[in-house]
């Protein structure tokens, strides 16, 4: 386990355990349990834990509760989940958005966790509003997650965050991904797109140039002409969303409003800092702002790496991020 030190609560996300949550060698119950091994504080998500969401049973609620505190592990944060759409064709209205929250919410204090998160805007301001009281009552905070190639200066970022602002209550904040901070593209995940026969041509920009936007036009090209294998599809899509090309000091004013981190990585090749920079870097804004709240491993890579297990990636990734962490902090 990693030394601690520093202000900042490490912690993991269940996300990380999804191959073995998909094996389904054992329950996803089983599955958090053991994780605790690797590190005592998780975020779960809820529709990955229990069967019986978006309306968590009690039942399964307390279980998971009794078996994470038998092994010495908590529960920080809840992902939860907003289904916009009943059917194909018909959208929730307000109330039927608010409905399809509360229980998750609800599920969210009876676990014991701090908060839930949703992505940045969805709720949009009027549910905020509609459920700060129960964040009140409750004691959570709801974070909504900006990551990727999203960019706060942009909409719709620019106005979810000032929505945020508006409010100005601790029981609504932000979470930063770190997918956000991506100085070049993960070697694996190259190797994994030149498995599938993506051409050269448009991986040798991406490899060498990723920080100028004009890297992604022959990846464009070639979706747009339909030269993408469809089992490649969803993998090349994530240089188009999940992967960003921001500076930690574009985050510098977001930091009043922050409330949770996550320490995206995608695989631990750490060739030219390309995965200890961004943190470290993010640890010297973080200490500059005076931020005190927690930091939480999210393993992206599981999508296309097979050689790692979660628990080695998770524990080995928590070494390296607290290293750069520190080394940020000590920098400013």
């Amino acid at each position: 386990m990693p030394n601690t030190t520093f202000p900042w609560r490490l912690s993991a996300t269940g996300f990380n355990w999804t191959p073995e949550v998909v094996r389904a060698e054992a329950s996803a119950v089983d599955i958090m349990v053991g994780a605790v091994a690797t590190v005592s504080t998780l975020e779960i998500e809820a529709g990955q834990i229990w069967r019986s969401f978006p309306d968590p049973d009690d039942q399964e609620i307390d279980e998971l509760r009794t078996r994470l505190n038998e092994a010495g592990g908590t529960v920080s944060i809840v992902g939860a989940s907003l289904d916009e759409w009943l059917s194909p064709t018909a959208r929730r209205d307000d109330d039927e958005r608010y409905a399809f929250l509360v229980p998750q919410l609800r599920a969210a204090a009876r676990l014991g966790a701090e908060g839930i998160r949703l992505p940045l805007g969805q709720a949009g301001p009027a549910l905020l509003r509609r459920l700060q009281p129960l964040l009140h009552e409750w004691d959570l905070v709801l974070l909504e997650e900006i990551q990727g190639s999203q960019l706060p200066q942009q909409e719709p970022c620019a106005s979810a965050l000032a929505d945020i602002d508006e409010l100005d209550d601790t029981r609504v904040r932000l979470l930063v991904d770190t997918s956000m901070l991506m100085p070049s593209l993960p070697p694996s995940y190259l190797d994994a797109l030149a498995a599938y026969g993506i051409p050269e041509h448009v991986l040798e920009p991406l490899a060498t140039d990723w920080k100028s936007p004009s890297s992604l036009g022959p990846a464009r090209d070639l979706l747009q002409s339909g030269g993408v294998p469809p089992q490649a599809t969803a993998l090349f899509m994530n240089m188009m969303v999940r992967f960003g090309r921001a500076e930690a000091s574009e985050l510098r004013d977001l930091i009043p409003m922050l409330g949770g981190i996550h320490l995206k990585f995608w695989d631990l090749d750490d060739g030219d800092n390309r995965v200890s920079a961004p943190i470290r870097d993010l640890g010297v804004e973080l200490a500059r702002g005076g931020y005190t709240g927690g930091v939480c491993s999210e393993w992206g890579g599981h999508d296309w790496i097979d050689t790692l297990t979660p628990s080695q990636a998770t524990a080995a990734h928590l070494d390296l991020a607290a290293a750069a962490l520190r080394e940020g902090a000590e920098r400013f």
